[in-house]
């Protein structure tokens, strides 16, 4: 059931969980993500980042082919479709072809270009029903050619987005996108809480949710984050799967280089990183 994230955040926010967004690469990740998602009984957000989308031929195709899945497969649990670190341009195309829920990543521009941009998105978005998601303090790492340093939000200037009318917001803690470093510090939970305070128990998002530890994802819960963001973790998973089945020999074995075969094992894997995920963030039973 295709929806904007707006109320599966909020009712995770009160809730004291968080929804996880898995990010898709192709129909194997999206049909991996979706039915576990409804075997837990779980909301779900699909992110789509802007190379992704190009990847899989545009914007229209990913809304096409997760609308028609989530029809196909009988899917009843809230779904949404969303752009992660959007730019300007792409939050605009993405509204066009039909995603739910959109990410503008002004965290680059200065504060007041960044207001002045989120502003205009949070009325196009909110015009067509879509809900909106805003960064201040850029998440470290890459992500699909979007580099940050990793720094830690000012709490004045995500006050100063929240109050845009934007429904949920990224706010940088110290977290990266990718694996985290030998000699990574940790999440930032004194900031976490300042910025909690700061914007009115806005619902909040953590990027880069691979390879944080088990505790500080539920700390960070407990101190408002109900979106968290899983990209890498699922892409080692299925490349691990995939490398044993060829090393293993399989793909020489009768019809082992099927596709449909030779690609299973890694959407097996990808569905039990889901699955994982989804108990840690305690987003199980609660579509």
């Amino acid at each position: 059931m295709l929806v904007n994230a707006t109320n599966m955040l909020l009712k995770a926010r009160d809730g004291h969980y968080a929804v996880g967004q898995f990010n898709i690469n192709n129909l194997e990740w999206t049909k991996s993500v979706l039915l576990t998602a409804q075997e837990m009984n779980s909301p779900v957000i699909l992110g789509v980042s802007e190379g992704a989308g190009k990847y899989m031929t545009g914007f229209k195709t990913v809304a096409a082919m997760v609308k028609a899945m989530d029809e196909s497969l009988g899917i009843t649990v809230p779904v949404a479709l969303h752009l992660d670190h959007g730019t300007y341009e792409g939050a605009k195309a993405c509204v066009a072809a039909g995603f739910t829920s959109i990410m503008f990543d002004g965290s680059h521009y200065s504060i007041d270009e960044n207001v002045a941009k989120t502003t205009e998105l949070v009325a196009l978005a909110h015009d067509h029903g879509l809900s909106i998601e805003a960064e201040v303090g850029s998440i470290g790492g890459e992500e699909d050619g979007v580099i940050g340093m990793g720094e830690v939000a000012d709490p004045a200037e995500c006050a100063k987005i929240a109050s845009l009318g934007i429904d949920f917001l990224a706010a940088g803690i110290g977290n990266i996108h990718g694996k985290y470093p030998a000699n990574w510090k940790g999440l930032d939970f004194e900031a976490l809480d300042k910025i909690h305070n700061a914007t009115d128990n806005i619902p909040l998002v953590l990027h880069g949710g691979t390879g944080i530890p088990d505790e500080m994802i539920k700390k960070a819960i407990s101190l408002g984050v109900s979106k968290i963001n899983v990209n890498t973790e699922c892409q080692l998973s299925f490349a691990d799967a995939t490398r044993k089945y060829i090393e293993a020999g399989k793909d020489l074995e009768g019809k082992g280089f099927d596709p449909r075969k030779l690609l299973a094992p890694g959407a097996e894997a990808i569905k039990a990183t889901v699955r994982e995920k989804i108990e840690l963030f305690g987003s199980a039973n609660k579509a």
